[in-house]
């Protein structure tokens, strides 16, 4: 009886090991210099942008493709988080989600 672990392709393996060694490798290097830098006005503010941005561009493809209801949610969120703080957010596009999808029978 053989393992599964060991009917693994060589080369495949080597290639997952070596994705994931050069992907943690850059992930320590990004923390390690980014405190190093010394940023000031639009370089700050342009770095201080990264992080919603990624989070936009890997959350809107998956509400506008995945139906009115998630869209509409989605929508209520970005409004929610104009003036509430994040955990608020999160309430308001579950409980959006929730009732939505239940209106519309999904």
């Amino acid at each position: 009886m053989t393992s599964a672990f060991l009917d693994v392709d060589p080369a495949a393996f080597a290639a997952i090991a070596g994705m994931a060694i050069v992907t943690y490798a850059t992930r320590v290097a990004g923390l390690a210099l980014a405190g190093r830098l010394a940023l000031r006005g639009r370089a700050e503010a342009a770095f201080e942008a990264i992080p919603p941005a990624v989070l936009t561009a890997v959350i809107a493809p998956a509400i506008l493709l995945a139906g009115w209801p998630e869209a509409v949610a989605g929508a209520l969120t970005a409004l929610a988080a104009i003036r509430l703080p994040l955990i608020a957010c999160v309430a308001v596009g579950v409980g959006a989600v929730v009732a939505l999808r239940a209106i519309a029978g999904a």
